[in-house]
């Protein structure tokens, strides 16, 4: 094994992997797509320190009795691939990122964008990790006079609904503002927004309980009758940013101009933008799903913050700096948590948790942040050269294999044939499997 510390680079030998890895971190494992699951789970066992618990989880995924206790009316599982994204680098530290999804390509195109922006990687910040509540009050004469009460016993409103939130004010989290907000259309009614500091958690049942229980008090203030109590999913005080330089010298002046002329017909056309967006999610939401978080949450506030002008617009930015080369970045509303809910219930998320190695949600929305930056560079550059069938018709071949009936080493053989003539069909896979079916070595 050779390791270079600028650039973090790991090799492994194709017998499998030897000499020194590091605890934590990713680098670039060249061939890791190439390795069978075995292999590749032995890799992951020595980067991450995994467990033979671990490893169990990930070769049995979700039991009967766990998923019964998660949901109603369990009758099974419905399982997604757990691929692993390398090659990420964000704030000088590499990253294994476990993703869930049943798309192809998704995973390599992150990994191989992660490794063109080595050796420096991606940039990531987030801020505080504050989710807001809103209590819906209506049936108020004076939406004025209703407002300066709330305001007025805005302290003591604070302190009691911190009654309400657990153990968050003893980790320096709990209810930290206290906001009023009033509608005469629709309908004439009063919002009491209470932010609540969620700590390490996404923050849900957290901010739900909080609204619940101080709701009376905000009626027996206004006079009026509580209705919506619930938390806002449009999370706009706990953002997630990162940013990522492709050098001119990796990339190419055609690339660099074909991305940022795809990036100016997201910002004109939104029937684009949601396509645009959609890329990004591909790689925010496999990585939240296989951490157990709330996926349909994420893609809620992503999609209404690029709304928020009032023009759907592409979440991401795409330019050229000084240099010339091609700079993006990505911003958007990433509540996500790694203690609470699925996140600690299923025994597969504990373990993609683990491979990741993250210190706490801020740092967990950092990299999950860079994952979606790194996913939408990989299918703009897609798009303005080969187009995006190719690589992708490509992985996908084998799916089409087995649609087609192929088992066994059958896939491979029908995967490689559709591939190298670039027709890439379940009619076609039916013939070469057909034909092998029916020839003597067949």
């Amino acid at each position: 094994m050779h390791r270079t510390t600028c650039s973090s680079t790991i090799e492994y030998s194709n017998s499998g992997f030897e000499g020194e890895v590091p605890l934590k971190g990713g680098g670039i494992l060249s061939g890791f797509y190439r390795k069978g699951v075995d292999e590749r789970i032995e890799i992951l066992k020595e980067i991450s320190g995994l467990g033979e618990e671990d490893i169990r989880r990930l070769k049995e995924g979700l039991t009967i009795e766990t998923a019964n206790v998660m949901v109603e009316n369990v009758v099974g599982m419905f399982q997604l691939p757990l691929g692993i994204a390398t090659n990420l680098k964000v704030n000088d530290r590499d990253y294994l990122v476990p993703m869930a999804t049943e798309e192809a390509s998704v995973v390599a195109a992150a990994s191989h964008a992660a490794k063109l922006a080595l050796p420096e990687g991606f940039k990531a910040s987030s801020t505080r990790p504050v989710v807001r509540g809103q209590v819906q009050v209506i049936g108020l004469d004076d939406l004025e006079a209703s407002s300066l009460r709330i305001l007025a016993a805005r302290e003591g409103l604070i302190r009691e609904a911190n009654q309400f939130a657990g153990s968050l004010p003893n980790m320096g989290g709990g209810v930290i503002d206290l906001k009023v907000k009033t509608f005469e259309r629709p309908r004439r009614m009063l919002v009491a927004e209470f932010y609540i500091d969620c700590r390490d958690a996404m923050g849900a049942n957290a901010v739900n309980t909080v609204v619940e229980g101080i709701a009376p008090r905000i009626e027996d203030l206004t006079g009026g009758r509580s209705l919506l109590r619930i938390l806002s999913n449009l999370t706009t005080e706990r953002m997630a940013r990162s940013s990522v330089v492709y050098r001119r010298d990796v990339i190419g002046d055609e690339i660099i101009e074909g991305i940022i002329a795809a990036y100016d017909f997201a910002i004109a056309d939104p029937y684009r933008a949601a396509t645009h967006n959609k890329g990004i999610m591909n790689g925010i939401t496999a990585a939240t799903i296989a951490t157990g978080n709330d996926s349909r949450a994420v893609e809620a506030g992503a999609h209404a913050y690029a709304a928020l002008s009032g023009r759907y617009l592409p979440l991401s930015k795409w330019r050229r700096d000084n240099k010339e080369n091609l700079v993006g970045e990505l911003e958007l509303p990433l509540a996500l948590g790694t203690v609470g809910g699925a996140t600690r219930v299923h025994p597969v998320a504990q373990t993609a948790l683990k491979i990741l190695g993250v210190s706490g949600a801020g740092e967990l929305a950092e990299v999950v942040c860079s994952v979606g930056l790194a996913q939408n560079f990989a299918a703009l550059r897609a798009l303005v050269s080969e187009g995006i069938q190719k690589g992708h018709m490509r992985l996908h071949s084998k799916n089409v294999a087995i649609m087609a009936g192929a088992v066994g080493g059958e896939i491979d053989r029908v995967a490689r044939i559709m591939v190298a003539e670039g027709n890439v069909r379940a009619s076609r896979a039916k013939e070469i499997l057909d034909e092998i079916r029916g020839s003597p070595s067949g």
